[in-house]
């Protein structure tokens, strides 16, 4: 499945159908999860209900969701203090410290960064990111974003390749 909804959602982007205000809306988050799992959970694209050891409480989901990615699109538009690379690590360890759903929550945040980080570059040779990572080091550096919303360490240590 992750593969069909790659090839599908990956060349909207580069066609430019698919853009950035898309992508960073709580409706695509959801639906986007409801791809990747539709097929195996039927509450696949629906907002957690219950507490979880990670992530905010379930009745802010929504409404912490929504605003952090809307000020993420607002930071990248109107400013220039984040490389690509870096704004969808951003929306990748924000989605991951929200935690939105009961599972799946690590694929979904995923393919969104990389979603978001395709729509975001103008190079000729598009990169994606290459999550074979050290495990230990990554969630360290996932908490040091939750502690300073700041990405470039974690854009820095989570390295990219070419979009192949």
């Amino acid at each position: 499945m992750y593969a069909a909804v790659v090839e599908r959602l990956v060349p909207e982007i580069l066609e430019g159908d698919l853009t950035l205000g898309v992508l960073l809306g709580d409706s695509f988050v959801r639906d986007l999860h409801r791809q990747l799992y539709g097929d195996i959970w039927t509450w696949a694209g629906i907002y957690r209900k219950h507490e979880v050891t990670i992530g905010v409480a379930p009745e802010q989901v929504a409404v912490e969701l929504r605003s952090s990615l809307q000020t993420i699109l607002y930071r990248w538009e109107y400013t220039d203090d984040w490389t690509a690379r870096q704004l969808g690590i951003a929306v990748h360890a924000e989605t991951v410290r929200i935690h939105p759903f009961t599972d799946g929550n690590g694929r979904t945040t995923r393919l969104l960064a990389d979603l978001v980080f395709l729509a975001s570059q103008d190079d000729e040779t598009l990169e994606t990111y290459d999550w074979n990572v050290d495990k230990p080091t990554y969630i360290e550096l996932l908490r040091r974003y939750d502690g300073n919303r700041d990405p470039r360490d974690l854009a820095a240590f989570v390295a990219v390749q070419p979009l192949e």
